[in-house]
Order: C-alpha cells, then structure tokens, then sequence
C-alpha cells in the first residue's frame, strides 16, 4: 500500500495486520481519484472510518487543505497515526479515535464545510450509510461535495441521499465504489 499520486507519491503506508480492517487496494484508489479528481484544489476531507487512512491521505496528497480521519479500533488508529507522520501531514490532519456515530454527532456542531467524505465501513454494516444522510441533512457537505462510498459488490446502496444522487458506481472484483453529487 502506497500513496498513488500527488506530493507525497510512492511514499509506503502501513497497513494493519489481522482482519480487522480492509485497506483499499492501490488499483481501487487510483482509480477512485481519477473518477473525482484526480487533483484538487483545497478542500476539506472526512474519512470516516478510515483504517490505516490511505483515502484521505491520498486527497492530501493531491492538494486537499485538510483531512479529518475516523477510526475506532485502536490499532488502526497507531497506525494511521503513523502513516499521518510519515507523509508529514500532522498540521493538515485531525485524527479522532472514536466511533462514528459519536464523531458525526460531534461534526453536526461544528461550523464546517466538508468536500469529499470517504466512507468505507464494515462491508456487512449497512446502517452506517445512515451518517452520510445525517450529514448532509445536517448540511455539513459543501454545495459541491463528493461521497465516495466503498461497499460490498453484493450490497446495494440508496440511489440517493438527501440531495446527494448516485452519479457512477464501479466494480472491482467484490469492491464496488458509489460516488454522489448534489444533483
């Protein structure tokens, strides 16, 4: 796992050992930029469940001002504290090491405009779908933000949340990606 593009391209991250977390493949990375970006300029990142947080350092790196990464477990979370140090991102990064629902709770009260917000949970937790609508029922995704869902090929995501449609959607072997724009 690596960063694919952008000011810090081909810096290695870590990943987390066990089953716990599911990176994603570089392929489905690269390819999931190509499709919203690739490069950026500005903007603020949530990466809500972000594992070893190889999505939003990847927007870093392709110009977005900053990132705030969601991550639970524990060891996912030294981990991507570590990936944060390596790409020397701390000044750019907020890391919270807290579930979601207690996170999106905390984001609703704060005055903030989010410009791609990456969710990619457990692939059998589809209530956690639910935060994208608190979200953006809570109006905290920018006139033109980006949701980038990465979900089981076997799973169905809504056609929409809120005012957020379904634009494309891709499949990468059991990995599909659902990407939304206000429409």
């Amino acid at each position: 796992m690596r960063v694919v593009a952008g000011e810090r391209k081909g810096t290695p991250l870590k990943a987390i050992a066990g089953t716990t977390t599911r990176p994603t493949a570089d392929k489905v990375k690269e390819s999931i930029f190509n499709m919203i970006g690739p490069f950026f300029e500005g903007g603020i990142v949530l990466d809500l469940f972000a594992g070893s947080g190889g999505l939003g350092i990847e927007a870093l790196s392709r110009g977005a001002e900053r990132a705030i990464f969601i991550e639970k477990d524990r060891k996912a979370f030294q981990i991507l504290k570590e990936n944060i140090q390596k790409c020397r991102y701390e000044e750019m990064a907020e890391l919270y090491c807290t579930d979601a629902n207690r996170a999106v709770k905390a984001l609703l009260k704060r005055d903030i405009q989010i410009d791609y917000l990456f969710v990619d949970p457990p692939y059998k937790k589809l209530e956690y779908y639910n935060f994208v609508s608190l979200l953006a029922e809570g109006g905290k995704l920018s006139q033109d933000a980006i949701i980038v869902c990465e979900h089981s090929s076997e799973t169905h995501l809504s056609q929409e949340f809120g005012p957020y449609v379904l634009v494309r959607e891709e499949t990468y072997g059991n990995t599909n990606i659902s990407i939304y724009r206000k429409h």
